[in-house]
């Protein structure tokens, strides 16, 4: 059996969870809603405060499903409680990141300043000392796309190292040219 997918998931004070025939399944908490339709060969069913996640056979693929279920539903519960935040670093001369209004805007480089704005349930939140961006929300794959997104903009290069990489992104650095100055 799955390890992950045997695990029960706590439902914390203030989320609600509805059910619905079919696998579809809505998540309501502080932070915001998220619906989700999951597989109906996947059992999702609500004990008290925890959500029990079982499959209704072993075949091959419904077992693949059964831990993905569980994870996606415990990111549901997570993202509406406490949220998700993924934090980039600005790194290079030059290059810096400031808020406009909601919008980020990134010196990073280029004839021109780039304008990033968030899409609804995102926020940014930019710090000018330390050079990193926080992308905040409920939904974790999206804030792990817009992160991407942002990251694509200028991403790291290997020699200097400068770009927009995640927070503990190690880069493999490359050496430059080996014969300069000789003739």
């Amino acid at each position: 059996m799955s390890r992950i997918g045997r695990l029960p998931i706590d439902v914390p004070a203030g989320v609600q969870i509805t059910i619905a025939e079919g696998g579809e399944v809505s998540v309501k908490g502080p932070k915001g809603s998220l619906a989700r339709a999951f597989s109906p060969e996947i059992g999702i069913t609500l004990e008290g405060t925890q959500v029990v996640v079982q499959r209704s056979s072993e075949e091959a693929r419904i077992r693949a499903l059964h831990g993905t279920t569980r994870a996606l539903l415990q990111n549901m519960v997570t993202g509406v409680s406490t949220g998700f935040t993924k934090v980039l670093e600005v790194d290079g001369v030059g290059y810096r990141t400031e808020m406009d209004g909601t919008n980020l805007v990134l010196y990073v480089g280029y004839s021109h300043p780039v304008v990033v704005e968030p899409p609804a349930g995102i926020s940014f939140e930019a710090d000018a000392k330390t050079r990193q961006v926080k992308v905040n929300g409920y939904d974790r794959e999206q804030v792990g796309q817009v992160a991407a997104n942002i990251r694509k903009i200028r991403p790291p290069e290997p020699y200097k190292g400068k770009g927009i990489r995640y927070q503990g992104e190690r880069i493999r650095r490359k050496a430059g040219k080996a014969g300069k100055g000789k003739k």
